[in-house]
């Protein structure tokens, strides 16, 4: 059978592995399925993807400094994507070698995001349908590939090549012996494996829809 679907996170967090944080993920793309066993309980697949459009959106930093010695100036500065968005408000005092006493706050946070484009393969996947003879059939999956992107993600110094791996659980609604529609939840995390300088990772949680046909 094959499938064509979309996929979405509007989030991330420390699911299971992974650390950054506030990142989005769409993918599109399409999946090919080969029956390996079926009987009256279980049907089991081969089930891997290609994603020719993976974007991932990453939160950018901004960076304020409130300057109240020797006198009050405020400096505005964006810089690259961060691994936690959590508000950090930093003091700072010094006498320079002038003996000129300079003070203020050091504010650090997000503002904006930056996407970027992507393609990725699953070439290890599995799926096993539950109640094979019903028309609507519960369903768990696998899957194992790579990504690569245009630039590095999450962080400006963990590479544009990454690893993934998903598992989830669905359901699967048959409109015909040779139509479907899937409709699943999954864990998906993306990470270098220590290939690159930075491996934070991202752990998102995916809605996926899928069309499935040609049985």
């Amino acid at each position: 059978a094959f499938g064509v679907f979309g996929a979405y996170s509007g989030d991330s967090s420390h699911i299971v592995l992974g650390d950054a944080e506030k990142r989005k993920l769409l993918n599109l793309g399409v999946s090919y399925s080969r029956r390996l066993f079926l009987d009256h309980r279980v049907n089991w697949q081969y089930d891997g993807e290609l994603i020719p459009v993976a974007l991932e959106g990453d939160p950018v930093s901004r960076y304020v400094v409130r300057e109240t010695s020797p006198k009050v100036v405020t400096t505005t500065t964006d810089g690259g994507p961060m691994i936690s968005c959590a508000p950090v408000t930093t003091s700072y005092s010094y006498t320079d070698q002038g003996g000129v006493l300079h003070s203020g706050s050091f504010d650090t946070f997000c503002h904006g995001r930056q996407w970027t484009v992507g393609e990725a393969m699953s070439p290890i996947g599995s799926q096993l349908n539950l109640l094979p003879r019903r028309k609507t059939q519960p369903f768990v999956s696998g899957h194992g590939g790579y990504m690569y992107s245009t630039q590095a993600i999450p962080l400006a110094f963990a590479g544009s090549f990454n690893f993934t791996f998903d598992v989830g659980a669905g359901v699967e609604f048959y409109r015909s012996p040779k139509r479907s529609i899937r409709a699943e939840y999954r864990y998906h995390h993306i990470s270098n494996h220590g290939t690159a300088t930075d491996n934070p990772g991202i752990d998102n949680g995916v809605v996926q829809l899928s069309y499935v046909f040609g049985r």
